[in-house]
């Protein structure tokens, strides 16, 4: 039976745990590795790695990381940044990863998401969707950890891949990461109008009761965080966490109905 996925990112810079806020000024708050650990006795849902350098630096993804992570990791990971060729994202499947995450190369070349796909099967290929608002209204695709607009609309964009073979859509909202206020539910609203892959949502978690909402209006969907789950409290501090088991089952039992 299909469920909500309440699923942590992990920001990887320098090879270290860093988080953002709208995508600036990355503040180091420790080893990936030890946060790993620190989920897999948690038994959080799935995981999601992503190496911000990466692609801005183009350069080849840190296949030694990935490996670490991926030993490490007892749960479903998916790992995005640098991934350009389908035998880059080949070689990352061979490591033990899950799902592969391309943002930035999906923009420069939509095709790698068949080509992808084809190798590895469409389950396993994540697109993810950095969104921004425009300052006259609407929705603008971001690339290169948010520097460079696109001039794409996320919901053509969203469309255009269900139709090239992609098998999940992360909608990455730039104005909410790390301001923990709550997700954009009008972004979410609408990418999900127009396409039926999973959907995946980042940016804005601040509280349980944040992705509660998120549940209770959109069903199985994957709600994940960043800023909720490796800082406590109002100066911060860093902490690992995650709802335990029973906390994480009544919170989906309360908001969506299973069927």
């Amino acid at each position: 039976m299909l469920r909500p996925r309440i699923i942590p990112c992990l920001l990887v810079k320098d090879n270290g745990l860093v988080k953002t806020v709208n995508f600036k000024n990355p503040k180091y708050v420790g080893d990936p590795i030890n946060a790993v650990r620190i989920f897999n006795e948690k038994q959080v849902d799935e995981l999601t790695v992503l190496d911000i350098d990466a692609s801005v630096q183009n350069r080849e993804p840190d296949y030694r990381m990935i490996e670490n992570l991926a030993a490490e990791c007892r749960m479903p990971l998916c790992y995005g940044g640098g991934i350009k060729t389908p035998e880059q994202a080949q070689r990352i499947f061979s490591l033990g990863v899950e799902k592969i995450g391309i943002s930035s190369a999906a923009v420069h070349d939509s095709s790698l998401i068949t080509k992808i796909a084809e190798r590895v099967g469409s389950q396993s290929v994540v697109v993810i969707i950095d969104v921004k608002h425009k300052l006259l209204g609407g929705y603008e695709v971001y690339i290169n950890n948010g520097k460079k607009a696109t001039g794409k609309n996320p919901f053509d964009f969203a469309k255009h891949l269900e139709e090239l073979g992609a098998g999940e859509i992360v909608v990455n909202s730039i104005d909410q990461d790390g301001v923990m206020k709550g997700y954009d539910m009008a972004l979410v609203e609408k990418i999900r109008s127009v396409t039926s892959l999973p959907l995946t949502v980042l940016g804005g978690a601040g509280t349980v009761q944040d992705i509660g909402k998120l549940i209770n209006k959109f069903g199985i969907i994957g709600a994940s965080a960043g800023s909720l789950f490796v800082f406590k409290g109002i100066y911060k501090a860093v902490l690992i966490s995650y709802p335990n088991p029973s906390d994480k089952d009544e919170l989906i039992r309360k908001n969506f109905k299973l069927v």
